[in-house]
């Protein structure tokens, strides 16, 4: 249980770097660098972004459950 606690932890932890980074920034940051400043042109929130949303925050309630079940199985 505590391997597969920690795959878990670490593959959501490297999904929320990619998610975050895929994020339109407010100016010429990284997430310019991976695609964000193409949306850009665009305005407004597209249905991609709030999508991206979407999956961000479910792998982020994903992430802080796998850190909990984590702490409390190592206990």
């Amino acid at each position: 249980m505590t391997l597969a606690l920690t795959i878990s932890l670490i593959l959501t932890s490297v999904l929320m770097i990619v998610l975050v980074l895929l994020h339109k920034g407010k100016g010429s940051g990284l997430s310019d660098l991976f695609g964000g400043g193409i949306s850009s042109t665009y305005g407004g929130s597209s249905v991609v972004e709030k999508n991206l949303d979407r999956i961000t925050i479910i792998v982020g309630g994903v992430w802080f459950a796998s850190v909990i079940a984590l702490s409390l199985l190592l206990k």
